[in-house]
């Protein structure tokens, strides 16, 4: 069980108050360098008052490490919800998503297909309640401060923030208002007074899917989308990122990051080391979890043979 202690809450080397410490020293610097050079300062943004404004985040890789199902299977497993021959799954998973820096279509389908079967038959009550463990046990952790920094400047500015993602909508609601935010939009699972199916509503929030959940939202609540803000790290939020007047990328895979420079996005990378910034993962926080769950694969993988 040795390989399996990747399963338990680790502390990150990088602590948030050093993390904080740094971008700030980052941010001096690039002034410093600006008055030097005699440039003058970005427009301020957001801009305070702007009710017709709003801001849209992804979720995984963007405003936390990894991926939130993920996680929330850490805890479901903890829980006793599946059993360990199902863990090696997640594990190759979480590391192909860590390694590789983007969202395998295939990677994804398998995720959520196991996700949905672990949950039929349980009530969404049970689950939300469940949700809030889980993430005070793996995702509180997770948070990227910087990318929290920029959701907490649309909220000081009076504006509305909502996380974009194709996690369950009720993992990305619990994860919405503990950090403080409006809402969240989701992938909706269906359930049957009160209970799972293990089947979904339409399909997952992923892609063009979060485009139009945005445009509709926009809709909704009277926005002006030319006037709004979106953040991802991936190349298939493309199609949020062109629906809005600021687009940012966020610790990006590198089609975004290329992309973005060739439309002059704004860029923002919180990951540390010429590693991370080669593959999309975070340095400190990310190698130990990626080499135990990858251990706890191949151990698992090897234990059935």
């Amino acid at each position: 069980m040795a390989a399996l202690g990747w399963l338990t809450p680790r502390r990150r080397s990088a602590t948030a108050r050093s993390v904080l410490a740094g971008e700030a020293s980052a941010e001096a610097a690039r002034k410093s360098t600006q008055e030097a050079a005699g440039t003058t300062e970005e427009p301020q943004f957001p801009v305070h008052g702007d009710d017709r404004a709003a801001a849209f985040f992804d979720l995984d890789n963007t405003v936390m490490q990894g991926a939130a199902l993920f996680h929330f299977g850490r805890g479901l497993y903890k829980r006793k919800f599946f059993e360990t021959r199902d863990l090696a799954k997640f594990a190759w998973q979480q590391a192909w998503f860590r390694l590789a820096g983007v969202e395998d279509p295939e990677h994804m389908q398998e995720a959520r297909d196991s996700a949905l079967s672990i949950v039929q038959g349980h009530r969404v009550a049970e689950l939300q309640s469940i949700g809030e463990e889980i993430y005070d046990e793996y995702m509180a952790e997770r948070i990227w401060p910087g990318t929290r920094a920029l959701a907490q400047a649309h909220l000081d500015a009076g504006q509305k923030v909502w996380l974009v993602t194709a996690a369950p909508v009720e993992i990305a609601t619990v994860i919405a208002r503990r950090l403080g935010l409006t809402g969240a939009l989701g992938t909706v699972a269906e359930s049957v007074d009160g209970v799972y199916t293990g089947k979904l509503v339409g399909e997952p929030l992923h892609g063009p899917a979060k485009a139009e959940a945005v445009r509709a939202l926009a809709a909704a609540e009277g926005l002006d989308l030319g006037r709004c803000a979106a953040y991802s790290d991936s190349h298939n939020d493309i199609p949020m990122l062109s629906l809005v007047g600021h687009p940012y990328a966020i610790n990006p895979d590198s089609k975004l990051r290329k992309h973005a420079r060739r439309l002059d996005w704004r860029l923002r990378d919180y990951r540390t080391g010429r590693k991370a910034a080669k593959v999309g993962i975070p340095a400190a926080a990310g190698v130990g979890a990626v080499a135990g769950g990858t251990a706890a694969a191949i151990a698992l993988h090897r234990r059935r043979r």
